[in-house]
């Protein structure tokens, strides 16, 4: 399947052979000509895939073309997983993975949610640190969807992403902080982040429950978030 892949965004960046081919740029700033330079007879992209422009020159392409909806939920990586194999011819064999192994991962967040005593933990999902400021994913962004994933709660009422102070940290208060390892990098160390200005004072800080894992696992809603939603539930068990 790889040998028909002709090109790929920033963004994708797994598995590794995915780094090797050419690139058509960021998902949200694609060029026309670019990706029709490369002669593709389909074309993938999802619901963030821009800008409008461009959408509109390759509707207007004779190139097949699809934008595949994603909700952020584990019965909607199934559904975004078996759509782009039927694309491509492989529904047959997706729908063994399906069974083999994604059904699998999502009994097994049941079963660990399950075991968990007390309330669900309030987390906060930190992107990135932007001049020192975290900036976190609120209400109805995929990293809202990971943590209901996992059986946590969004510790911040706020919708999309946002870089958020000292006054907002505090109130969030939350119980567990994840943050991308991209994001970590972009500051320092784990024992940097516990010490941060704003974040030492939760719980979070207090009682070193910080996650770091790789952004597009959690975030990218495909295969990988399942395994990276069952790593962070297994740890979460009592």
């Amino acid at each position: 399947m790889a040998k028909n892949i002709v090109a790929v965004d920033t963004t994708s960046n797994y598995p590794a052979i995915a780094k090797n081919l050419p690139s058509i740029g960021y998902v949200r700033n694609v060029s026309a000509e670019g990706v029709l330079s490369l002669s593709p007879t389909l074309i993938i992209g999802e619901h963030d895939m821009g800008p409008p422009e461009t959408l509109a020159q390759l509707k207007n392409s004779v190139i097949e073309h699809f934008v595949v909806e994603e909700v952020h939920t584990s019965g909607g990586i199934v559904d975004k997983f078996l759509c782009v194999a039927r694309m491509v011819g492989r529904e047959a064999s997706a729908r063994e993975i399906v069974r083999e192994k994604l059904l699998v991962n999502i009994n097994l967040l049941g079963e660990f949610i399950a075991k968990r005593t007390g309330p669900p933990p309030r987390v906060l999902f930190v992107l990135s640190m932007r001049s020192g400021s975290p900036i976190v994913g609120g209400r109805g962004v995929s990293a809202d969807g990971f943590i209901s994933m996992f059986g946590g709660v969004n510790s911040v009422e706020f919708e999309g992403w946002k870089p958020v102070g000292p006054e907002a940290i505090i109130s969030a208060d939350p119980d567990m902080i994840i943050i991308t390892q991209r994001g970590l990098r972009g500051y320092g160390t784990l024992r940097e982040l516990v010490n941060h200005p704003y974040l030492r004072w939760t719980q979070a800080a207090k009682n070193n429950n910080i996650l770091t894992m790789d952004g597009m696992e959690m975030l990218g809603f495909g295969p990988r978030t399942l395994d990276a939603a069952v790593v962070v539930a297994s740890e979460m068990v009592d």
